[in-house]
């Protein structure tokens, strides 16, 4: 029973650092993608290097939080590829999108990608 009780605390204690270091992926994946993501790429460097001082690279939350950063692109891109107009009683605002199918296919790999991963590499320890 302590046994179960101490490896349920293990794998639960690493699910938290994959995700913190899936984080870290999605900063740097905003930071190279975005134009304001110049603004985030220093702090994300700064909460890497503390999050490695304190827990070693956990490589497949990084490729996961990449990932959560490219699916987020397709979502917001989900009304393209082309111009979509909205028309209201007063006004009319139209807007181009990207087409988000390769925004989708790669945030659904490299998502996936990183948690069978980490699930795989926890499973070896």
């Amino acid at each position: 029973m302590l046994a179960l009780a101490l490896e349920r605390k293990s794998h639960l204690i690493g699910c938290a650092w994959f995700w913190a270091w899936a984080a870290i992926g999605a900063g740097f994946a905003f930071g190279f993608i975005s134009f304001l993501g110049v603004l985030t790429l220093i702090p994300t460097l700064v909460l890497a290097f503390i999050l490695w001082r304190v827990h070693p690279v956990n490589w497949f939350g990084g490729v996961s939080g990449i990932g959560v950063m490219l699916l987020v692109i397709a979502y917001l891109q989900r009304q393209g590829p082309g111009t979509t107009c909205t028309h209201t009683a007063t006004s009319i605002s139209c807007d181009q999108h990207l087409n988000p199918l390769p925004w989708l296919v790669l945030g659904l790999l490299f998502f996936a990608a990183g948690i069978a991963g980490h699930a795989r590499h926890s499973a070896r320890a």
